[in-house]
């Protein structure tokens, strides 16, 4: 008679040997819910630039509005902002290129905090460097945690975060937000 056998902490499989996947945990499902809310509503007030969704302005008047703050041509640097706040968003939201999708929200929001009308972070009255503050806070955190299991980058070595996808989200964020800052203003 052989005694009972212990499962084996590694699987093997056509790779070879492997960590066995560990369950989903509270940890996965805390940062989902991040992924979904820094992403959809970074997703939102992109589509609101580009499409009028949801009580935007739409492209050309947004357009117009950027003109005003010095973004010249408006129309191009409004559907700058608007098509990386749609893809980094959603990128967040379903965990797909989160390095990237991070980085496309950083720079976006270093252009928002550069032309914020205060800066304060807790304001009174209107939209001011905190609200773009957030967001690039909270892409950069999911960058660096990772997206987890709950998400398209699951399979990816990026899944876990680490140094490199945040330093890659931070240093392409930054250097994207800055050259958009210094050739439109």
């Amino acid at each position: 008679m052989t005694p009972p056998t212990q499962h084996s902490p590694l699987s093997t499989g056509a790779l070879g040997t492997r960590p066995a996947p560990r369950p989903v945990g509270a940890a996965d499902v805390g940062v989902l819910l991040l992924r979904l809310a820094v992403g959809l509503i970074l997703a939102g007030h992109g589509a609101q630039k580009l499409f009028g969704m949801f009580g935007g302005p739409g492209l050309d008047a947004t357009g117009k509005a950027f003109a005003q703050q010095g973004y010249e041509p408006g129309v191009f640097f409004a559907g700058l902002a608007g098509a990386s706040e749609v893809l980094g968003g959603l990128g967040l939201a379903v965990g797909l290129l989160t390095p990237l999708a991070a980085a496309a929200t950083v720079g976006v929001m270093i252009n928002a905090m550069a032309v914020a009308p205060e800066y304060s972070l807790w304001p009174a009255g209107p939209p001011s460097f905190a609200h773009p503050l957030l967001f690039a806070v909270g892409a950069l955190a999911i960058a660096a945690v990772g997206p987890g299991r709950l998400s398209l980058d699951a399979f990816f070595p990026w899944r876990d975060g680490g140094w490199i996808p945040f330093l890659v989200a931070l240093g392409l964020g930054v250097l994207g937000g800055v050259l958009v800052v210094l050739f439109a203003l």
